[in-house]
């Protein structure tokens, strides 16, 4: 008995998957194919790509100096106004020299003393060289006095070059301007200590022209030495200076390359100098250096939208005659604006997905959109 209830137990639990699974064959039938997704396309040609490269700038002074004193003692005078614009030669500072002036006055002095004791010699010598035409005098005497003339002439030339470096450091307590420039906030007031070679009074920089610093590849090295070989036309803009989304008014021109690639980052430094009339520059602005890239070679140009991305990876989905998408791998380029360049994954005259491609797998079918775009 309980063998035959088993038995039908077995028998409805058949029956009952049967029917389930011809439930879900006939919800499938019904279903169908997913439906096509709605796109627009477009096509995709060679164009020739003009655009900038952008480079990180440090904006620098193409002449720049510590102003240190080369004379000890305190601040007498200062003859500027911070922020000045200060002409070469300009007097800047001085410093207390009556110490310096006193020593020079004593070196005067011992300049004359050397000269008397040296006419001295000269009397002596004059007066053994006639008595040893007589044949008075030891000839060893008139030995002594010829030396002891010679002596007094040396002692003179170094009197004489006491005076002059005295006189230097006497010279060293006025401070000039080294060139033509913006002299900075002064780091001493008046009646300050100072001390030779060590004290920082001011900075002076150059102001016009300003340059900015750019690190390249050492892959372009060759297409900026012909940039830099090029005549700048007024007006020339292949190296701008952008501050954000401001445009520096004044274009630039290479002015230095350096002498050799950093080994550690495969960079050179080179140095692009800029008109700075207004003073709008100052050194140590942060900003970006465009550099036109005006590429003769065509380039694949496509919508930015139209790219997706997979694991860092980028995809792009191909149109094909059957109406449906091919998912294709691409290698990017630059982006300009909305669209992006295209290094290789696809060619020219292919159709691409642009709107839509959310909703794209691969070999999923496709209609166009009344709105569909050509490029």
């Amino acid at each position: 008995m309980l063998l035959k209830q088993s038995k039908n137990i077995a028998i409805i639990s058949s029956l009952f998957i049967i029917a389930s699974c011809g439930n879900k064959t006939q919800q499938t039938q019904q279903q169908g194919p997913p439906p096509a997704v709605a796109i627009t396309v477009t096509t995709v040609t060679d164009t020739q790509v003009v655009y900038y490269d952008e480079y990180p700038a440090t904006v620098t002074a193409l002449n720049e100096i510590q102003l240190r004193p080369q004379a000890t003692g305190f601040v007498t005078g200062i003859y500027f106004k911070d922020g000045d614009r200060v002409r070469k030669g300009q007097k800047l500072y001085s410093i207390d020299q009556q110490q310096y002036e006193a020593n020079y006055q004593q070196a005067l002095a011992n300049v004359e003393v050397q000269k008397t004791n040296m006419m001295k010699a000269q009397k002596d010598a004059d007066r053994y060289h006639e008595l040893d035409k007589q044949d008075a005098i030891a000839k060893q005497q008139v030995d002594y006095a010829d030396a002891a003339l010679e002596a007094s002439k040396k002692q003179v030339e170094a009197a004489e070059a006491n005076v002059r470096a005295v006189q230097t450091g006497v010279n060293y307590t006025t401070i000039y301007a080294p060139f033509d420039g913006t002299i900075g906030i002064s780091m001493v007031k008046v009646g300050a200590p100072v001390s030779a070679g060590q004290t920082i009074l001011n900075t002076v920089s150059s102001d016009d022209p300003l340059a900015a610093d750019i690190a390249v590849d050492q892959k372009e090295i060759f297409r900026f030495t012909k940039l830099a070989q090029q005549k700048v036309q007024p007006k020339d803009s292949t190296f701008t200076l952008a501050f954000g989304d401001s445009i520096y008014e004044y274009s630039g021109k290479i002015s230095l390359i350096d002498r050799a690639v950093d080994p550690q980052t495969g960079t050179i430094k080179m140095r692009v100098e800029f008109p700075n009339p207004k003073k709008e520059l100052k050194s140590g602005m942060t900003g970006t250096i465009r550099v036109l890239n005006n590429n003769m070679q065509k380039s694949l140009l496509i919508p930015y939208k139209a790219v997706t991305e997979q694991l860092g990876e980028f995809f792009v989905f191909v149109v094909n005659d059957s109406s449906k998408v091919s998912q294709e791998k691409i290698l990017l380029g630059r982006q300009i604006g909305t669209n992006v360049i295209v290094k290789s994954g696809i060619k020219e005259g292919d159709k691409i997905a642009v709107q839509g491609v959310q909703n794209l797998r691969e070999g999923s079918s496709i209609k166009l959109d009344s709105t569909t775009q050509k490029k």
